[in-house]
């Protein structure tokens, strides 16, 4: 590992996990799809290999959520913020991308209550606006994927290359073997299936992590323990903006301003990534709202609780021996890599510690990249291939163009994440860029389901213009502030918070400069309602299924779909009341009276911070102390 000149495993331990658990997830979905398919009754039809038969419910869609969401960013970043700013990073990070989430829950019922059939986001833009915004959104669309997908590989390689030593560049190219091989034969119904498998092996990881740290660990082994050696942290090196430079504050200025940069970004990767749509599409009607709220609100316990075990652990550890820098602090370029997490879990359980975290970066990189590859697929299959070169393609032919998109899309993918490394642009460098990129085409996007004013020409132009003027707010700041424009300049918090919240925010001006200049639109949504399904009849009849068995199916669809609005109707009005309470809790009811206090955190509200039980007692003074008793570790 870089700072201590080996690996903590060997290079066959890398192989290993990169390719047997991807061939075993393989394997085990050819198996699954063989099986439904003979007792079940169920054919990969496009319609089902893209959209999961619009029937998946809410524990599903609630599971893909929190998987998908969960990045090797999501555990890998958290803690380098964490190890940055202390107690404040991880609750900035966990709180400003999960009301991304909740908020979007809003905008999955619009979709399904207003375009049924859709299998794209950008169908929907097709059919309201025209070709000139379909161009503009598929750009947007595209680049969001391609910026998720370069975080999760170049984010896992440098993981797995720290660990194992295996080189960075195999790691790039033989991630995404085994997520194209499952995905490839299983579709979106892979990746909810997957994702679920993931996702509860990802859990039980962190909380063997957080046990091992605040509980059963001969270095930590309590909270209280954690704190003395974080105060000691602090007085070694106090953080530039934090309240008495301490760690162990949520009065952080550079936490704040990550914090907005995080808020920003994120808005863009969810409501911009297809792949979010994708899950909407596939939950069925009156699943879709639960699903995303139950996934937003667990997604939440995941980096919070991951960065604030392993993100306080390095900080603790690192003036220990057997922290794998030491004596040496981290460098910026191993934070910016992400390597936070795995020193941190090699100082608290070293081999098993490094296994743990090679086998839990390898399935957040997987479980997310599953999803990008059916958001692009789709996206160059229905929105490019079937609307603009065969309007009447069949079935066969939409799966094929599927299949034939996933495994260009990984290749090149691969071949930028290569091209990035040798150029030293890290996963915590596009991490904080991509809301500059892509932010601007969040309010359009919105607007278009919820606002039946916008009129074509805001909806085509605003996401150029805006993105044009985040990009010049983003290189100008940074040559103000420092002069040059290098990597390290650019990543910045500065830069990046001007190009982010210009990107944002740029919309609100232009979309009412072109409302007056062209007019406000009155659309009456039925463009949306016409948007058609696969013609899927040369699959059913290749299958064996009968097809009047499946007429009827669709007969009995017809008729509940009346039925289905009506309760899409009330779960919007729930859910716009139910997101806007949770996002102010998250955003400013629990957050800023902390920040604004200036509150530096004692022993007994830093164990009931980590533990759920403060055990708090009052002196005459009016300062807090702890109990006697030791305080536990319940992390529940």
């Amino acid at each position: 590992m870089a700072g201590s000149g080996t690996a903590a495993l060997s290079q066959g331990a890398g192989y290993g996990i990169v390719l047997g658990v991807g061939l075993a997830f393989a394997v085990f979905m050819i198996s699954l799809t063989h099986i439904l398919k003979r007792f079940n009754g169920e054919v990969q039809t496009s319609e089902m290999f893209n959209t999961a038969g619009r029937s998946v419910k809410s524990g599903l869609v609630a599971a893909a959520v929190v998987s998908s969401w969960t990045w090797a960013a999501t555990l890998l970043q958290s803690s380098g913020v964490c190890y940055r700013y202390g107690v404040s990073g991880p609750f900035w990070y966990a709180s400003g991308a999960t009301v991304q989430i909740l908020l979007f829950a809003t905008l999955a019922i619009m979709l399904k209550k207003r375009a049924p059939n859709a299998h794209t986001f950008l169908e929907v833009i097709k059919a309201r606006y025209g070709s000139p915004a379909h161009f503009t959104f598929i750009v947007f669309g595209l680049v969001t994927n391609v910026l998720v997908s370069l975080m999760l590989i170049s984010g896992g390689a440098a993981t797995i290359n720290a660990l194992t030593g295996m080189h960075t560049i195999a790691a790039i190219f033989l991630l995404p073997v085994g997520v194209v091989a499952y995905t490839f034969i299983g579709g979106l119904k892979a990746t909810f299936i997957t994702d679920y498998i993931h996702g509860a092996v990802v859990l039980i990881i962190i909380i063997i992590f957080a046990l091992t740290a605040y509980a059963t660990s001969d270095v930590l082994g309590s909270p209280g323990a954690v704190y003395d050696l974080l105060v000691e942290a602090s007085k070694a090196h106090p953080v530039a903006g934090n309240e008495d430079g301490s760690y162990l504050t949520m009065r952080s200025q550079g936490g704040v301003i990550f914090f907005i940069i995080n808020i920003v970004g994120n808005f863009g990767t969810v409501f911009l990534d297809n792949g979010y749509y994708n899950k909407a599409i596939a939950a069925h009607p009156v699943h879709a709202l639960p699903g995303y709220i139950i996934g937003g609100l667990a997604w939440f316990a995941i980096p919070w609780l991951t960065a604030t075990t392993l993100g306080l652990s390095a900080l603790a550890l690192e003036s220990n021996p057997r922290f794998p820098t030491y004596p040496d602090r981290m460098s910026e370029a191993d934070i910016s890599a992400g390597l936070v997490l795995p020193y941190a879990a090699v100082a608290l359980l070293g081999k098993g510690g490094a296994i743990a975290t090679l086998l839990v970066v390898f399935l957040a990189v997987t479980s997310s990249f599953n999803s990008e590859l059916v958001a692009t697929s789709s996206i160059f299959t229905y929105d490019i291939y079937r609307t603009y070169f065969r309007p009447n393609a069949s079935g066969k032919s939409l799966i094929w163009m599927s299949h034939a998109c996933m495994v260009v899309y990984a290749f090149i993918i691969c071949c930028i994440s290569v091209g990035l490394w040798y150029n030293g642009i890290s996963m915590g460098y596009l991490y904080v860029l991509m809301g500059v990129l892509i932010s601007a085409a969040v309010l359009p996007a919105t607007l278009t389901l919820i606002w039946n004013g916008q009129n074509k020409w805001a909806a085509t132009l605003s996401p150029i213009l805006g993105a044009s003027c985040a990009i010049i707010a983003w290189l100008v700041t940074a040559s103000k502030t420092c002069g040059k424009l290098d990597v390290i300049c650019t990543g910045s918090n500065n830069p990046m918070l001007a190009g982010n919240i210009t990107a944002l925010l740029s919309p609100v001006l232009f979309i009412p400069i072109f409302s007056l200049i062209f007019g406000v639109d009155k659309y009456d949504w039925q463009s949306m309602m016409d948007i058609r399904q696969a013609d899927d009849h040369d699959m059913i009849k290749d299958s064996g299924m009968d097809e009047e068995a499946q007429r009827q199916i669709e007969t009995v669809q017809q008729a509940d779909f009346e039925e289905e609005q009506r309760k899409l109707a009330r779960a919007f009005k729930i859910a716009s009341s139910m997101t806007a309470v949770m996002t102010l809790s998250f955003l400013v009811l629990w957050p800023m009276p902390m920040f604004g206090s200036r509150y530096i955190f004692s022993k007994s509200f830093f164990t009931g911070w980590v533990s759920g039980e403060p055990a708090l007692t009052e002196e005459p003074s009016g300062t807090v102390t702890p109990e006697k008793k030791e305080p536990t570790a319940n992390l529940a």
